[in-house]
């Protein structure tokens, strides 16, 4: 084959020398695994996440000693009617000393009672480093469950921090893992389906696993420098699952067309290489540009994200380029082998004639400006409810009640209002000026309470340094951090009591943090301030890497609307789904009234590096009909008609993946598998089948434009050697 390029070159290297090819991904697979189970993942910590006024908090309180210890709570109640005092007081004695003098507790507290009546609490505060309180809590759970099984008139618990995250922690590890072992069987049955013989489904599989098993080793080590926050983990297996089978399936199919056409088994997979290849590696190219974009959101969970994204796809992109070749190549044989005997014929039959596709084709061929007018129409209706989407970084009011400590929690607060949700006001100020710190932190606490807004008994707790120059101030509030009032109390406190008294002090640097909703506020606020950035840099670099890849800037342009018509769409599903409660028993779900925080953001980049999977795919094969003599409208219909199955596979298998997450219990994971779902949904089927096409045979030759292309005078096609025909631009 004439004209071979680096990727062409790579796969008949592979192809001809399998076994080696084969071993080097091996040993690649395996030295990524051994460098993470030596380095282990670091997880970020409350410091890493830190941000906003409230990072700046911790900051201070960190500089003067003073920062938040880790603090669990022995909770007794009834388990219906009124409480025996007695039998409580005696199952929280029991609980005390059980946990008095254990390892890693510093101090159990006296007995405190509800002001209702309704609860007996028994402060514990533990030590070490409170951010690691979750893997040091577990013994004591265990030993306040025993008190708990010797006392069957009272309910004994033990509820804080520590415990809460422990228990998210293992119903997400649960959860997930049931999400990952489910997500294999099913990917293989959407292979089976497509190919209809079991080798050759099992080969798109077994990439996305290797891909996902060096992905996650190698984020192992990178963790190191950008430590984790809770989802990489996942990210990494979903993506590397979902890109890693879509890449290989393309180019499977592409080696299985061309030998049926009767091309020997080399020269398929080098023919696959220079038209699915380079779509894998244009694709691959955006897809890690596109997260990129994610480092410019200015915190260390968007940097994380970005980093095991862009290493699971660009590990995923490397096995389609190397070691499918000499998959292809050693196994090629045995591809169609052995058959599913209904399926194998629906295949064939599907294969041979794509008339259903031609038959949906057919109005935006026909009459695409009427078809394209009502799909965009479409598009914006679904799109509308974004104008209205709100944000919410999530919080401990937003964690699953299934979890056993956070039904805890919500009897907690229910006997301790005051434990709902606490500001925490940090000041340092000059050597000289500790007597004004002191009288100025008096004022404060003397403000907020006279202020309904703020929890009156206990009084605010004050800490000082032992130099006198750093003090905390905590302050309570009655009400959960997602209600107006609590967001009304932060602000009071940042903008008005806080600079009137603290920040009145010369030289004083002060701010306000610690609780749920401060860190909400400052989320969202770096969130929106940062989005357009992040936004426009991933459309950006991807409008540059289709206008090289395609040498045409009006197809740059169309990719981008058709991304961002796209994401609008699956923004405003969100909003109608999560905003409201109309779907909440549908998907087994409580409406905060709020998307969360950081889904926007990482919904709109991973999109737009998923969806380029078959936009180029298609785009591609329609490029080359028209290269092959064609003219726009038939070059349309035979490169929608000749991928839409394998487009259709692609999809399927995303939108399965994802729905396992809208499965899941927790929230976030439940939101970010919805939007992902619909979004390739929508893009799979009204982008690829209406509105592009529409567009395309609309704008004619000029689709190309500046390539030489654009100029062909589509009565008078030029014919290209089929020895070239199948081949795409170098990049």
């Amino acid at each position: 084959m004439a004209g071979r390029n680096l990727i062409t070159r790579t796969a008949r290297w592979s192809a001809v020398h399998p076994w080696w090819a084969m071993a080097l991904w091996t040993v690649f697979v395996l030295g990524a695994l051994a460098l993470g189970s030596v380095t282990g993942t670091r997880s970020a910590t409350d410091s890493d996440l830190a941000i906003g006024q409230s990072g700046r908090e911790a900051a201070i309180a960190r500089a003067g000693g003073l920062q938040s210890r880790a603090v669990e709570n022995i909770l007794v109640t009834s388990y219906a009617g009124r409480l025996d005092q007695a039998a409580a007081r005696k199952a929280a004695g029991e609980a005390a000393d059980a946990l008095r003098g254990a390892k890693g507790v510093s101090a159990v507290g006296d007995p405190v009672p509800a002001p209702d009546g309704s609860a007996l609490l028994v402060p514990v505060t533990l030590s070490g480093d409170p951010e690691t309180a979750d893997a040091r809590v577990q013994p004591l759970l265990d030993k306040v469950a025993k008190v708990r099984g010797a006392h069957t008139d009272v309910r004994v618990e033990l509820v804080g921090a520590g415990s809460i995250k422990a228990g998210l922690g293992d119903m997400l590890n649960k959860d997930l893992g049931k999400a990952t072992v489910l997500s294999l069987p099913v990917t293989l049955l959407v292979m089976v389906f497509v190919f209809g013989a079991l080798v050759a489904a099992s080969i798109p599989v077994l990439l996305g696993i290797s891909s996902v098993l060096a992905g996650l080793g190698l984020w192992g080590a990178a963790s190191q420098l950008v430590p984790d926050p809770g989802p990489v983990t996942h990210i990494i297996v979903l993506m590397g699952m979902a890109i890693g089978v879509d890449y290989s399936l393309f180019y499977l199919k592409r080696q299985r067309e061309e030998r049926a056409l009767g091309a020997n088994n080399i020269d398929a997979i080098e023919i696959a290489a220079a038209t699915s290849g380079h779509s894998v590696m244009v694709s691959g190219l955006v897809v890690m540009v596109s997260m990129g974009a994610l480092y410019l959101a200015g915190h260390i969970a968007f940097e994380s994200m970005a980093t095991g994204a862009v290493l699971v796809v660009a590990i995923a992109m490397l096995a389609s380029l190397t070691v499918l070749p000499a998959m292809l190549s050693k196994f090629g044989r045995y591809l169609d082998k052995p058959r599913v005997p209904l399926v194998w014929r629906l295949t064939q039959r599907m294969g041979s004639k794509p008339r259903l596709w031609s038959v949906m084709l057919k109005p935006s061929l026909r009459h695409p400006v009427i078809a394209l007018v009502l799909s965009v129409g479409a598009l914006l209706a679904l799109a509308a409810p974004a104008l209205g989407l709100k944000l919410k970084a999530t919080g401990i009011d937003d964690l699953p009640r299934s979890i056993p400590a956070m039904q805890a929690y919500e009897r907690l607060t229910q006997s301790f209002p005051s434990q709902a949700d606490t500001h925490v006001v940090a000041v340092k100020v000059p050597a000289g000026r500790t007597g004004q710190l002191r009288t100025a932190v008096a004022k404060l606490v003397d403000a907020t309470g006279r202020d309904d807004l703020f929890v009156h008994t206990p009084k605010p707790q004050v800490r000082t340094s032992k130099d006198g120059t750093v003090a905390t101030i905590a302050v309570g509030t009655r009400f959960n951090s997602s209600s107006a009032q609590a967001q009304r109390s932060l602000t009071v406190l940042r903008e008005d009591i806080a600079p009137a008294t603290v920040g009145a002090v010369r030289g004083a640097d002060y701010a306000v943090g610690g609780s749920d909703v401060a860190y909400d506020v400052d989320y969202r606020a770096n969130v929106v301030d940062k989005m357009p950035w992040v936004l426009g840099v991933a459309l950006l670099l991807t409008f540059l890497v289709m206008a090289l890849a395609f040498r045409s800037v009006t197809l740059a342009v169309i990719t981008v609307v058709l991304n961002v018509l796209s994401a609008a769409a699956s923004f405003g599903l969100l909003a109608l789904i999560f905003q409201h409660t109309w779907a909440e028993g549908l998907l087994h779900f409580e409406s905060t009234g709020r998307v969360v925080a950081w889904l926007p953001l990482l919904l709109f980049v991973i999109l737009l590096g998923l969806s380029m999977d078959y936009h180029v795919f298609v785009v591609s094969r329609i490029r080359e009909a028209a290269r092959g003599g064609l003219s726009i409208r038939d070059a349309v219909e035979q490169g929608i008609t000749r991928t839409a199955g394998v487009v259709t596979s692609a999809a399927v298998v995303m939108v399965s993946v994802f729905a396992l997450l809208a499965s899941l219990s927790f929230i976030e994971m439940k939101q970010m598998g919805v939007g992902m779902a619909c979004a390739v949904l929508l893009d799979a089927t009204l982008i690829r089948i209406v509105v592009l096409p529409s567009v395309v045979t609309l704008l004619g030759w000029k689709t190309w434009w500046p390539s030489r292309l654009a100029h062909q005078d589509e009565s008078r096609p030029v014919s290209v050697p089929s020895s070239v025909a199948g081949q795409a631009p170098v990049m």
